[in-house]
């Protein structure tokens, strides 16, 4: 129907256009001349008219040199008796006039096409989700309101996050039973605020609290408030809330609240600007004189520290619940969930997988899943099996093969080389993260990648790992350096981690025993965090423990790859025959030449 509208407003404004140029070529043609009515009495006695033509109150006639001369005669006029005194030939044209209904119609027909016009383009504007098309409704919120009769989602299709879950089925039961809570005193948050990594699942729990719940569930994105134009995003606010207020109970749910609620010391601008003001309103909103006793509002965001305090504070966000990223069992959860939508085959283990996939996010799996359905398909199968689920994983955690990049037998080389330094170092240090696969095909920007994967989840990090990290790292660049005696661009990435990591030991987490525990924190001006002031002479401490670590483990690692330099050759030899090999392979690699970790 609006495309209908849409293509009826284009022709009455075609037909507009066309009625005035009608009216444009009606007007007299631009080669007639006026005169004046005593002229034309003094030509006529003059003589110099022969043929006249009358047509209502004008007289016409034609020059010997064809030009066209028109007068108007008065109602009581001597013309005509003066025209047949002179013996001139006197042509009558009758005049057609239009009837006066007509006439009027005509005249009103542009501002009537205009009012059609305006009409027909206010409604469909005005019909968009939310308002937010409408040329003349700038300050209308632009929540969606979604469709709880029928949810896509509930608790049901979200897994891996247990405890927040139970931290909002409180929510969800006092939707359905006000009753319960008021009875005992007990007020419901006003607000709860979920965050955590990017990929955890913040909206999908969000769209289950709005499949549960059952009731009118508004949902906008944290942008959708601000505008170049100062006030508009707190007229969006106000609006948001009346909404809510005549629906209540309901949810208010809003994603990536930071784009609004960022701290508002950060960033530099002016008091009065668009994002300050509608954070403000925000505020008045959520905690305001006008009680919001049944409307909840949930947010989601991924930069908790660097929301505003007073929207953190109790009356707002009372409940700040954390989507953390899932554990193994959390991670099989998730994998189960979406194996509903395809035909695994019968030696697929969900745990192996869960396993296989620390830090893994549930956006994560699920796009691993997905690569596996569309491997299979590409394949010709109909069934996903532990193969393809293999493949995908590689495919997710380093990226597409690039089997067509065409690389010389000596950079080949001298990948095998560096990879296999990673490799030999991170077997031998028993505090580094066991080898999974070691590869020399080309995968992102990558030439070469050595996969490690921990035993376990792991949440603190010990400085014996970190130092088993430096040396994993340096592994490659130094391999190189020991085979060819020179080094190339191939260890950028890895300098940088190394770099990254020793300098957050040393200033972070007080893992120098001369700098002790003390943090030095570089200053974020965009987000309102001063570094710490410290002298030169401090400096000049921490950057001489950060090369302190860095060469121990350069010792370290040197020591190793001489004590098993035919353990390097041999990772090498097999790389270049068979382009990836696995843990399994490196093992009897290693106890061919009798080494044993360090």
């Amino acid at each position: 129907m609006s495309y209908f509208y849409k293509n009826l407003s284009i022709w009455l404004i075609i037909g507009l256009v066309g009625l005035l140029l009608l009216n444009y070529l009606k007007q007299p043609p631009a080669d007639i001349t006026y005169i004046r009515y005593n002229e034309f009495l003094q030509k006529v006695e003059e003589g110099h008219l022969s043929t006249v033509t009358i047509k209502g109150s004008h007289i016409s006639w034609v020059t010997s040199d064809n030009k066209i001369y028109r007068t108007i005669v008065p109602p009581p006029s001597k013309a005509l008796p003066l025209l047949l005194k002179k013996n001139i030939n006197i042509e009558v044209q009758e005049e057609r006039r239009p009837h006066w209904f007509l006439k009027t119609f005509l005249s009103w027909v542009p501002f009537i096409l205009l009012f059609i016009f305006w009409f027909f383009f206010m409604r469909t504007s005005g019909s968009g989700g939310g308002g937010g098309n409408r040329a003349m409704a700038f300050g209308k919120s632009r929540a969606q309101l979604i469709d709880t009769e029928n949810p896509e989602v509930t608790f049901r299709d979200v897994a891996g996050v247990d405890e927040a879950k139970e931290e909002v089925a409180e929510i969800v039961d006092f939707l359905k039973n006000p009753d319960k809570f008021t009875d005992a005193g007990a007020r419901i948050p006003a607000g709860v605020l979920l965050y955590g990594d990017p990929g955890t699942g913040k909206t999908l729990l969000a769209r289950a609290i709005a499949g549960e719940a059952g009731v009118p569930f508004f949902s906008i994105s944290g942008s959708n408030f601000v505008e170049m134009y100062v006030g508009i995003g707190a007229s969006r606010v106000r609006d948001l809330f009346k909404e809510g207020k005549k629906k209540a109970p309901c949810i208010i749910f809003i994603d990536e609240i930071d784009a609004v609620g960022r701290h508002r010391s950060a960033g530099g601008g002016a008091g009065n600007d668009e994002r300050e003001q509608t954070l403000n309103q925000l505020l008045v909103e959520m905690d305001g004189f006008e009680a919001n006793d049944h409307v909840i509002v949930i947010a989601a965001t991924n930069r908790q520290d660097i929301l505003d305090p007073a929207l953190l504070r109790p009356g707002r966000f009372d409940r700040q619940v954390m989507v953390p990223l899932p554990d193994v069992a959390g991670r099989e959860k998730i994998l189960k969930v979406h194996a509903r939508k395809i035909k695994a085959g019968p030696d697929v283990d969900w745990s192996i997988i869960a396993r296989g996939t620390p830090g893994f996010s549930g956006a994560q799996l699920a796009n691993m899943i997905n690569e596996a359905a569309l491997l299979t398909t590409r394949a010709g199968r109909s069934t996903i099996d532990m193969a393809i689920l293999e493949e995908a994983k590689d495919k997710v955690m380093m990226g597409a093969e690039r089997r067509s990049l065409i690389i010389t037998e000596k950079e080949k080389e001298i990948t095998a080389y560096h990879e296999a330094g990673h490799a030999l170092v991170a077997w031998m240090l028993p505090d580094s993260d066991p080898v999974h696969k070691v590869t020399i095909i080309p995968r992102g920007k990558a030439l070469g990648l050595t996969m490690q994967l921990p035993e376990h989840d792991r949440y603190s990090q010990d400085r014996a790992y970190l130092f088993a990290s430096l040396c994993t790292l340096l592994g490659g660049r130094l391999a190189e350096e020991a085979v060819f005696n020179n080094v190339t661009t191939g260890a950028g990435n890895d300098i940088e981690r190394v770099s990254d990591i020793a300098r957050r030991m040393v200033c972070e987490w007080g893992m120098s025993d001369k700098i002790g525990p003390v943090t030095f924190r570089p200053s974020d001006p965009l987000n309102g965090q001063p570094g710490q002031i410290f002298s030169e002479q401090t400096a000049r401490i921490i950057d001489a423990e950060v090369n302190n670590l860095i060469s121990s483990a350069s010792a370290t690692v040197r020591q190793i790859l001489s004590e098993h330099r035919a353990v390097l050759d041999s990772i090498a030899r097999t790389l270049l025959e068979k382009e990836t090999i696995d843990r399994n392979e490196i093992n009897q690699i290693v106890r061919q030449h009798g080494a044993k970790n360090a």
